[in-house]
C-alpha cells in the first residue's frame, strides 16, 4: 500500500431478525405473527437496507413458535420473489422443540443460509413474565416459565450433523451464533478438523439470560478472540438484546462488523416506545452508520463475502 493510502473500511452487512421464537404475541402488536406479515415485515426490511433476513414462523392462529415446514412455505418463495435478500432459517426453532423438529424447515427449503448455535446454553425467558398481568394466549406464561428449566442443546454432535447434512447435502452456509467465549472455541475445533470451510459468519449474541452479558468489555473480549482465531477466514457480527442493540451494533461496525437488530431481538425503537415494524430499525441503524460514513452492504455484496450458493439454488 502506498504511503498516505488507507484501505476503505468494509461494508457493514446488516441482518434483520424478522420476528424469532423469543418474544410474545403480548409483548408487541407489531410482532410479525402471520404468514403475510411475515412476508411483509421481511420484504420492507429487505428494502430499508437489510441484506440477511432470519427468518422463524409462528402459528398463525395464536403467535407460538412453529417448526412446520408448510409454515415457514406460506412465506418463504414470497419473500425470495420479492426481493433479493438472503434468506436465513433458523436451526435453534423454539425453545424445547427437538432437533428434527428444529431442521424440519430448512431440510424442505434447502436455504443459503442456516443459523447454528455452538453450544448448549441455559436460556432463560422467565425473568420477562414479571412485566405482563395479562394475556392474549395462554401458552404465553407457560412457555416463559418454562425456560427455568430449559437447557437449548447444541452438543458437538448436533453441530457437526447440522453441518454435514445441511452444508454437505444442500449447500447451505451458516450464520454461527455464540452466545459466550467458549462458543468461539467449539467453532475453531470444527474449523481445524475441517469440518467447516472459511469464511465463517460469526454471530456474537450478548445479552440473553444464560449467556454472555450486555458489557463492552464482553465485546471487545469476543471481537479479539475471533480475530485471533479465525484472521481474514471469519466476517463478523453483533446482536444485543434489548436496549443494547443500537450500542452494541453501532460498537462493531466501528470495528469493522456488522449488525443484526430486528424485533426478534429487541422490540423497541427508543427508551418506552415500540418499534412499529422492522423496516423502521433497519432504516435506524442505516441512518447511524451512514452519518458515521459506513457504507452499507448490498445482499449480492454480501453473497459474495459469505461465499454463498445465490438464490436460485434454494429449494422454494
Amino acid at each position: 500500500m502506498e504511503k498516505g493510502t488507507r484501505m476503505a473500511p468494509r461494508k457493514v452487512i446488516i441482518s434483520c431478525a424478522v420476528t424469532g421464537g423469543i418474544h410474545t404475541p403480548t409483548m408487541s402488536p407489531y410482532l410479525p405473527i402471520t404468514p403475510e406479515q411475515i412476508a411483509e415485515s421481511g420484504v420492507a426490511a429487505a428494502e430499508a437496507g437489510a441484506s440477511i433476513l432470519h427468518l422463524h414462523a409462528r402459528d398463525p392462529e395464536n403467535g407460538r413458535p412453529t417448526a412446520s415446514p408448510d409454515a415457514y412455505m406460506r412465506f418463504l418463495p414470497e419473500i425470495n420473489e420479492r426481493s433479493d435478500a438472503i434468506i436465513n432459517i433458523t436451526t435453534g426453532g423454539g425453545l424445547g422443540m427437538s432437533l428434527d423438529e428444529r431442521l424440519a424447515a430448512a431440510r424442505v427449503a434447502q436455504p443459503e443460509m442456516c443459523s447454528l448455535n455452538m453450544g448448549s446454553i441455559n436460556f432463560g425467558l422467565y425473568p420477562m413474565k414479571a412485566r405482563y398481568s395479562e394475556w392474549k394466549h395462554s401458552w404465553e406464561p407457560e412457555f416463559l416459565d418454562s425456560t427455568r428449566d430449559l437447557v437449548f442443546k447444541n452438543t458437538f454432535t448436533d453441530i457437526e450433523n447440522i453441518v454435514t447434512e445441511l452444508g454437505g447435502k444442500y449447500g447451505t452456509k451458516f450464520e454461527f451464533e455464540c452466545y459466550d467465549v467458549g462458543h468461539l472455541y467449539n467453532l475453531a475445533h470444527f474449523v481445524d478438523r475441517g469440518v467447516i470451510k472459511g469464511p465463517v459468519f460469526i454471530q456474537t449474541i450478548f445479552g440473553i439470560h444464560g449467556g454472555m452479558g450486555a458489557e463492552i468489555d464482553n465485546l471487545l473480549h469476543m471481537h479479539r478472540t475471533a480475530e485471533r482465531l479465525f484472521g481474514a477466514e471469519h466476517e463478523w457480527s453483533v446482536i444485543a438484546a434489548g436496549r443494547n442493540q443500537l450500542p452494541f451494533g453501532i460498537t462493531a461496525a466501528s470495528l469493522g462488523g456488522s449488525v443484526r437488530v430486528g424485533l426478534e431481538d429487541n422490540l423497541f425503537i427508543s427508551r418506552g416506545k415500540l418499534a412499529e415494524s422492522n423496516a423502521q430499525q433497519v432504516l435506524k441503524l442505516r441512518r447511524i452508520l451512514e452519518d458515521l460514513s459506513l457504507e452499507v452492504a448490498t445482499p449480492d455484496e454480501a453473497r459474495t463475502r459469505l461465499g454463498l450458493k445465490g438464490s436460485g439454488n434454494v429449494a422454494f
